[in-house]
């Protein structure tokens, strides 16, 4: 981790944009201060109105999944072996990644408010379960698991929010599909980064990144809102809901998560990694199986029906 701190200080501006000129949640809203407000309000809800019930819900808990920010800040910044100098690599690059990922829920939160569909108190009880409860993402304080993960998971939400904004598109609702796209851009940019920084440990510690890796991939990736739950409900109770509304749509799925795994596998070139040793190689055969396997897996699942009711939407 202190070998790549210095290089995480030479590409921050490559992966993190300005904040002077990135874009902010109002420039997606309407504008309380114009004369038109209550007209691009009342365009605004006319077209939340056209949205499918399964994706209030997918799009209410990836908002929740957002807004829960202090829980992974808190995380990254418990991770072992870094440097906590504020103005050091890891640091400074925990602060404004966290940065541009608090627009994200911002935005979909003063979406939703202004959309009348939801109930803003359910919500905000889920929200502040998440980030009370916190999570177990199976990384402990490990660095390379921890890259690992937010390699893997930038890329799923990047996902999420692309096809939450396809969706809203063919919904009718147009601005909705630019916010859920501008979002994926940026899950998308960080997903290179950590990339990236994952690809320096590999090329210097490679037996020990491949035992992580194929670790990760054993205890599966969770979700990081898999804490989710509904006022009255126990840990995770409504996690399974969420995901069961995001498969019906085609918003996230098995083979999504398939997908990725080898996505990773390519990027990192695991198959031609030099210089491993007994375990590294063993855990490069387990890694290099795992997708068909996998694969085999997510053709027998059957697309789940069971309709249920959250208490997040406005009935």
């Amino acid at each position: 981790m202190l070998h790549i701190e210095n290089y995480m200080l030479e590409v921050m501006d490559t992966y993190l944009k300005p904040i002077d000129t990135n874009w902010q949640p109002s420039d997606f809203l309407p504008d309380s201060t114009s004369e038109t407000f209550f007209q691009d309000l009342k365009y605004l809800r006319e077209n939340a109105e056209g949205l499918s019930y399964d994706l209030v819900a997918v799009l209410i808990g990836d908002t929740i999944t957002e807004e829960a920010l202090p829980t992974y800040e808190s995380w990254l910044s418990m991770v072992d072996g870094v440097n906590r100098d504020e103005q050091g690599g890891w640091m400074k690059w925990v602060r404004h990644w966290t940065a541009e990922e608090n627009r994200h829920g911002d935005l979909l939160n003063k979406y939703l408010y202004l959309s009348g569909r939801v109930d803003m108190r359910q919500m905000e009880i889920s929200t502040q379960y998440l980030i009370a409860d916190g999570f177990d993402i199976g990384t402990g304080n490990d660095p390379y698991r921890n890259f690992i993960y937010t390699s893997f998971q930038e890329l799923a939400t990047n996902i999420s929010h692309r096809r939450v904004a396809s969706l809203a598109k063919q919904n009718g609702d147009t601005s909705l599909s630019k916010m859920c796209g501008v979002i994926a851009s940026d899950e998308a940019r960080h997903a290179k980064a950590y990339k990236d920084f994952m690809s320096k440990i590999f090329a210097v510690d490679p037996s020990e990144a491949m035992l992580a890796f194929e670790d990760m991939m054993r205890h599966k990736i969770v979700m990081p809102a898999h804490f989710l739950r509904e006022m009255g409900l126990k840990i995770g109770q409504t996690f399974g809901h969420f995901t069961d509304a995001a498969q019906r749509l085609g918003v996230y799925t098995a083979v999504d998560y398939v997908e990725i795994m080898q996505q990773l596998i390519e990027e990192w070139k695991v198959e031609t990694m030099p210089d491993l040793n007994e375990a590294g190689e063993k855990a490069r055969d387990y890694i290099m199986a795992l997708p068909n396997r996998l694969l085999r897996v997510a053709d027998r699942m059957k697309n789940p029906t069971m309709e249920y009711k959250f208490s997040w939407i406005h009935s």
